[in-house]
């Protein structure tokens, strides 16, 4: 393919080093090309570790990885207790090497799409002169609390204690804000915030919602900034769903040959993320209580996963990974029991499954907010009081939870499977041609095209 003239678009996507941000920038990026496949090159940049993990994963033609060095040795796991370091680094060691190569491309970019939590690709464009479109990886929602909260910190000292009647932040949020401030380290707090600031010198903010979704929140945004506002979400690889359909593939791995020998709407699928993670003790409790149950679970455990087969019952199958888009999408899936962050909450409506809310940390606070009071498509796992530190959900109390949870014939059961369909419908919508995502996208496209 010819990859020059004049109505080439090029445009340089630079994601935040880990999975949650890479796996949306990249479905963007997918979508993009899906639409102009001859008129838009991208020069996709991950750290050398990132090119390990994801250089050999299909994709268009039109996309092209580039590298710049590790922010930390790869070697040195990033961990929610080191994460500040990490977090830092990667806004201070990340931006020389993005701009040599910069230097280096034979085609002159057209637009950059800096993830926020960088906090310096607005600059690199400003001082270049070169657009800049900033892409939030989590929920409008959260955007706009950390958005009214950065305005508040500039005149008071940041402390949980002051977070009352904060302009634009609802009540139902105040709570969730207060847990985030309390939970997370003040040197992450404050660099998050730095990022936000910068966000008011982009040339667009690209929102990896659904307009329907977060309707008021986004409106409220739009009339806050003087820059065009795009929610193109949900960014999950739905494109790539599409075309494992067609080709037929994936039923080679046996958790999918599991899931196709199982009833309709009986398993729960479990996944709390590849970054934050419970105790091996709370683990050793979930575990208990899904054999207790005696309902079927597929239960992705990561690193634990050959401590915890050994503990699995016959009704469940213990996994270290899986393609989690494919498996929410399978039709003997009945409920997501989830961490929240925000791709898994999307990947959960877009596929019209109810989720059990289970947040640890960050941004999956306000999710689970979200999910249980606002959307109605899930129940939260409450904590259970005057148990050990380690272990925050009691046994019985899980026991119970799940069973009910994934009881398809009570009022309440068919209440949020009603209503996870009813935002599965209006996810489809939006993608779908003439749908807001797909306008969303269309404008966005056309605005760096011309």
């Amino acid at each position: 393919m010819n990859f020059s003239g004049d109505d080439m678009c090029h445009v340089m996507a630079m994601p935040f080093p880990g999975r949650g941000h890479i796996n949306p920038m990249l479905s963007l990026c997918k979508f993009l090309i899906s639409r102009k496949p001859n008129n838009i090159l991208i020069t996709f940049v991950v750290t050398e570790e990132w090119l390990g993990f994801i250089g050999n994963d299909p994709k268009p033609e039109s996309i092209r990885f580039a590298t710049i060095p590790n922010v930390a040795p790869p070697e040195q796991e990033k961990t929610i207790d080191n994460f500040h370091l990490f977090y830092e680094a990667a806004m201070t060691k990340m931006e020389a090497p993005f701009e040599q190569l910069l230097d280096q491309l034979e085609l002159p970019v057209n637009v950059i799409v800096g993830d926020v939590e960088l906090r310096w690709p607005v600059d690199v464009g400003n001082r270049r002169n070169i657009p800049v479109a900033s892409l939030w990886t989590m929920s409008a929602s959260f955007y706009s609390m950390l958005h009214h909260l950065e305005v508040f910190s500039r005149h008071q000292h940041l402390t949980h204690d002051k977070l009352e009647n904060i302009p634009g932040i609802s009540s139902l949020h105040i709570e969730d804000l207060r847990t985030v401030v309390r939970g997370d380290d003040p040197q992450n707090i404050q660099l998050s915030l730095e990022c936000i600031s910068k966000v008011t010198k982009a040339n667009y903010l690209l929102l990896t919602t659904v307009q329907e979704l977060e309707a008021e929140t986004i409106d409220t945004l739009k009339s806050i900034f003087p820059f065009p506002i795009y929610p193109i979400g949900p960014a999950v690889p739905y494109l790539d769903l599409e075309e494992k359909k067609t080709k037929n593939t994936d039923h080679s791995h046996d958790y999918i040959k599991w899931l196709d020998s199982q009833p309709s709407e009986s398993v729960l699928y479990i996944s709390f993320g590849s970054f934050c993670s419970t105790s091996r003790a709370q683990m050793d409790e979930i575990i208990e209580a899904l054999n207790s149950s005696e309902i079927r679970y597929l239960y992705v455990a990561h690193r634990e996963t050959s401590r915890l087969k050994d503990k699995c019952g016959d009704k469940g199958m213990v996994i270290p990974w899986c393609d989690q888009l494919k498996v929410l999408s399978h039709s003997s899936i009945g409920g997501f029991w989830s961490h929240c962050g925000w791709n898994s909450t999307l990947d959960a409506v877009f596929s019209g499954v109810p989720i059990l809310t289970f947040p640890l940390a960050h941004d999956q606070h306000p999710n689970s907010t979200q999910i249980v009071d606002e959307w109605k498509n899930g129940w939260k796992v409450e904590k259970s009081s005057k148990l050990e530190s380690d272990v925050v959900f009691a046994k019985e109390d899980m026991e119970e939870l799940v069973k009910r949870f994934m009881d398809l014939e009570s009022q309440e059961g068919k209440k949020i499977r009603d209503r996870a369909r009813e935002l599965k419908v209006t996810c489809r919508k939006a993608i779908g041609k003439g749908g807001s995502s797909d306008r969303n996208l269309n404008e966005f496209i056309s605005d760096i095209s011309s």
